[in-house]
C-alpha cells in the first residue's frame, strides 16, 4: 500500500522531533563523560568542550587518591551488597510464608502490608522509631527501616503463588521443612523473580539520600551520594574543606571536572549490573502478575 504524501510528511516529522528529543536527552550525560575525561589545563583554557584535543584520567585519579570520597563509596558498597542481600532474604522468606494458605492470620497480614502501601507516615515518625532504636549515626538506620517493601512482597507472594504446590509435597515426601523446601525449591526457581527485585534494592541502596541526610550526621559514615551532594557545592569537600582546596589549586584540577568524574563514578556500577540482570527483568517482574 502506497503511503501519501502527508503520511510521508508526518513521518518525516516524527522522525525529527523524536531525534531532537533523544538528542537533548543524550547531550547532558555526554557532556559530563567529556568533561570528566578532559585534561584540566584544556578545560581552564577552552570552558566549553564538546570534544577533547588531550584526554586525561587527572580527575579521576585525585577523587580516587582522596580518603573521603573512597570512604564514601565504601559506605555506598556496603549498603548496596549487604542491603540488597538482607532485603531480598527478608522479602523471599515472607513472601514465600504469605503464599502457603496454611498460615495462621495471613489474611491480616495481607491487609496490614497492603496497607503500607496505600498510607505513607511521612518523616517524623521513622526518624522517631531510628531515634528510639539508637540507630542514628548508624550504617544500620539505611537499611532497617527499608528492609523491604510491601509492594515487592505482593509481586514476589505473587511468583510463589505460580509455583506447583506439587513440587512442595514431593519435597515434603523426601523429609524437608519449611525452611528447606524456601532453600532447596522454592528460591532456585524464583532466580528471574530475585534477579529483578535484586536489582530494584540494589539501585536504591547505591542511590541512598534523603535517609542519610536524616540520619547521618558523621561525614565518615555518610555514602556516596550524599558526599557528591556536597561536591555539587563545594568541590573540595571530596578530600577535606580548605586543605583539599588547596591542593586542587596547586595541581590545578577546576572542580568542574571533579564533578563530573564523580558523577561518572557514582553512576556507572548501576550500568554495569544492569546488562547482566536484564534478561531476568522483565520476566522476574512480570511473572505471577497474569493469571490463566
Amino acid at each position: 500500500m502506497r503511503e501519501s504524501l502527508g503520511d510521508r510528511l508526518f513521518g518525516i516529522v516524527n522522525a525529527a522531533v523524536l531525534g531532537l528529543v533523544s538528542l537533548i536527552t543524550f547531550f547532558p550525560f555526554y557532556y559530563v563523560f567529556i568533561v570528566s575525561f578532559t585534561d584540566p589545563s584544556e578545560y581552564i583554557r577552552r570552558g566549553l568542550v564538546l570534544f577533547p584535543e588531550k584526554w586525561s584520567l587527572a580527575s579521576y585519579e585525585y577523587l580516587l587518591s582522596t580518603n573521603a570520597f573512597m570512604r564514601a563509596t565504601g559506605n555506598s558498597a556496603f549498603l548496596a551488597i549487604v542491603g540488597t542481600a538482607l532485603s531480598l532474604i527478608v522479602t523471599s522468606g515472607l513472601s514465600y510464608a504469605l503464599s502457603r494458605k496454611r498460615l495462621q492470620g495471613r489474611r491480616l497480614m495481607l491487609l496490614a502490608i497492603l496497607l503500607t502501601t496505600l498510607f505513607n507516615p511521612g518523616i517524623i515518625p521513622p526518624y522517631l522509631l531510628v531515634r528510639d532504636l539508637h540507630l542514628i549515626n548508624s550504617t544500620w538506620s539505611l537499611i532497617l527501616p527499608v528492609l523491604t517493601s510491601g509492594w515487592y512482597v505482593l509481586l514476589m507472594k505473587g511468583f510463589f503463588d505460580s509455583i506447583p504446590a506439587s513440587l512442595e509435597e514431593a519435597a515434603r515426601i523426601d523429609g524437608c521443612n519449611d525452611f528447606s523446601v524456601w532453600v532447596r525449591v522454592i528460591l532456585p526457581l524464583s532466580l528471574p523473580s530475585m534477579a529483578a527485585f535484586g536489582l530494584f534494592y540494589a539501585v536504591a541502596y547505591w542511590n541512598t539520600f534523603f535517609n542519610a541526610l536524616l540520619y547521618i550526621n558523621d561525614f565518615s559514615k555518610q555514602p556516596l551520594q550524599v558526599l557528591l551532594q556536597n561536591m555539587l557545592i563545594d568541590a573540595s569537600t571530596a578530600a577535606g574543606g580548605s586543605a583539599a582546596a588547596e591542593m586542587m589549586s596547586e595541581q590545578r584540577i577546576p572542580p568542574e571536572t571533579l564533578k563530573m568524574a564523580a558523577v561518572v563514578i557514582a553512576t556507572v556500577p548501576i550500568l554495569l549490573v544492569y546488562p547482566f540482570l536484564q534478561k531476568h527483568f522483565a520476566k522476574g517482574a512480570m511473572v505471577g502478575s497474569v493469571k490463566e
